[in-house]
């Protein structure tokens, strides 16, 4: 079953992804816990980096217990700090003292290292450590925005794709995603944007303040680009960031009226160089999401009451290119158990059955969202489809669809530019900016990510 997203205003209203030993048993058991491709880019000597996965992981069932957002963010927050800090230590004084650098995670109890295949099979052979996973650079070739030869004239409309989904409707009711926080994981942000200066959660209305508000997980860019690495200040060097948080809250207040929840607030966190990014990017974003902390700061000092409500995901992680399933799954479903729930795209691999193939939308803790034409109504021929197959699982997929072809947004390339771009990139920020509308109407559901799912599932229109 195909599902349209349609926000239907009178709904909303009432309704409210070293050596080894000396047993060849030991040896084998040590191997069958490095990932193949691990094995492959450390053949010949050569370094590479990888996530050690420890085999203790945080509990967290015990967050459902919680009635609010930030007591649950707070909750998990801690909990999964306390686990990393208690079972990390002797890998990380074992990597030091090596200076094998090293990188702790712990949204998912892990470290990021980058080293030879020796280290990974002495570190395979630890009991506290449950497998060594690749961190490939993943080539996710997101939609290159097609500049319009000159800004669009200030007429006071609305772009189709959001009549279509009727949120006009629903702004009329005084609803426009006020109080909601919508995370943008991907390429950057152009922050100077006439069309998101205003509803980043970073500008206070004659400057910017950063912290807390935009992470750039990029540390050593590979293909170039403006951006560099550690960006102090949001930045985007592809255009396809700017181009979805516009599509989630976008608006100049001058004719510009791209965003489906023009008051709610983005933050942002780089986890693509142009395009390319890694496991470790992305789970790097994922935590800065969970509880953000200040530029050039470190997750210690994060803060879960300044978490955001729902994010958006417009990428790909193939098991194919080295991404392991598990891993990012735990990521997702700390984010989850925290109250966040994390919009996802399908993917552009359609028209063929069982397409949702990469994490993380073929996660059942995902929302995962395929694309359809405002235009005609129907379907996107690229549009990924399911049922997921990749993990045997069968499940149904995407959760929903929303407007994806020829959707019009900001870009990077100056602070009034804009184009029009198609995909499944382009159909998430969508349901991440109903999601904003939907709680700025109903703030007690705030956190409670079963339930929003189910209100937006509910009235969505069966196609």
């Amino acid at each position: 079953m195909k599902i349209r997203i349609v926000l239907l205003a009178v709904a909303l209203a009432t309704v409210g992804s070293g050596c080894l030993g000396s047993s060849s048993a030991n040896n084998n058991a040590a191997l069958i816990k490095i990932a193949p491709q691990v094995l492959e880019q450390t053949a010949g000597g050569r370094k590479t980096e990888f996530l050690v996965v420890l085999s203790d992981q945080a509990d967290l069932t015990l967050a459902d217990s919680f009635k609010t957002k930030r007591e649950k963010g707070e909750y998990v927050y801690r909990a999964l700090l306390e686990k990393a800090g208690s079972t990390q230590p002797a890998i990380i004084e074992w990597l030091s003292t090596r200076a094998i650098p090293h990188q702790s995670f712990y949204i998912v109890n892990a470290i990021l290292v980058n080293a030879s295949a020796d280290v990974a099979a002495e570190l395979a052979q630890r009991e506290d450590v449950a497998r060594i996973e690749a961190n490939s650079l993943i080539a996710n070739n997101p939609e290159l925005p097609v500049a319009e030869s000159s800004p669009r004239p200030r007429l006071m409309s609305v772009e189709g794709n959001l009549s279509f989904i009727h949120a006009p409707e629903v702004w009329s009711l005084g609803y426009t995603g006020q109080g909601i926080v919508v995370g943008a994981g991907d390429t950057g942000q152009r922050y100077d944007h006439q069309a998101l200066r205003d509803h980043y959660r970073g500008f206070t209305g004659s400057s910017f303040n950063h912290d807390y508000n935009w992470h750039d997980s990029i540390h050593s860019p590979a293909t170039g680009g403006d951006c560099g690495a550690d960006s102090p200040v949001p930045c985007d060097d592809s255009g396809h960031g700017s181009h979805t948080i516009g599509t989630a809250v976008g608006d100049d207040g001058a004719g510009n009226q791209i965003g489906v929840a023009p008051g709610a607030k983005w933050i942002g966190c780089r986890n693509m160089d142009r395009g390319n990014g890694t496991p470790a990017r992305y789970l790097e974003c994922f935590q800065f999401f969970l509880a953000p902390y200040p530029v050039g700061g470190n997750p210690a000092q994060g803060d879960p009451s300044r978490a955001a409500d729902v994010t958006t995901n417009s990428w790909g992680c193939p098991q194919s290119e080295g991404c392991s399933a598990n891993t990012l799954l735990a990521g997702v479903a700390a984010q989850r158990s925290a109250g966040v729930l994390t919009v996802v795209s399908a993917g552009n691999s359609g028209p063929g059955c069982s397409t949702v193939s990469d994490p993380p939308a073929i996660y059942n803790q995902s929302y995962t969202v395929g694309a359809f034409s405002h235009v005609t109504g129907t379907i996107a021929t690229f549009s990924s489809r399911g049922p997921v197959t990749a993990d045997g699982s069968g499940r149904l997929k995407p959760d929903i669809s929303a407007p994806g072809v020829s959707i019009r947004s900001s870009t990077n390339t100056a602070a009034n530019a804009y184009a029009s771009l198609s995909g499944t990139s382009m159909a998430a920020p969508h349901v991440a900016g109903a999601i904003a509308l939907l709680l700025s109407a109903r703030p007690d559901l705030r956190g409670r990510v079963d339930d929003i799912e189910g209100y937006l599932n509910e009235t969505a229109v069966k196609v």
